[in-house]
């Protein structure tokens, strides 16, 4: 089965300069994208989240108004 989901983040670096780098997961379904999300929202700085393409609906959640009403959905 392959990933259907993503989540890419900044990861914060305390006490160091400011480099921009992202890192991505995958997961094969919602709410194992959900739960990672929650569990690194507090330690990273930038998150992004959505389907894989070819996946249908295709679903991009960018913002963190967005982030938040997707996590908000159980």
């Amino acid at each position: 089965m392959k990933p259907k989901w993503y989540i890419s983040f900044e990861p914060a670096a305390p006490g160091k300069d400011r480099i921009y780098r992202r890192e991505t997961k995958t997961f094969l379904t919602e709410a194992e994208a959900k739960a990672f999300a929650r569990m690194i929202l507090e330690r990273a700085l930038r998150i992004s989240a959505g389907t894989i393409n070819p996946a249908q609906p295709k679903r991009v959640i960018g913002s963190p108004r967005e982030l938040s009403e997707w996590l908000s959905r159980t």
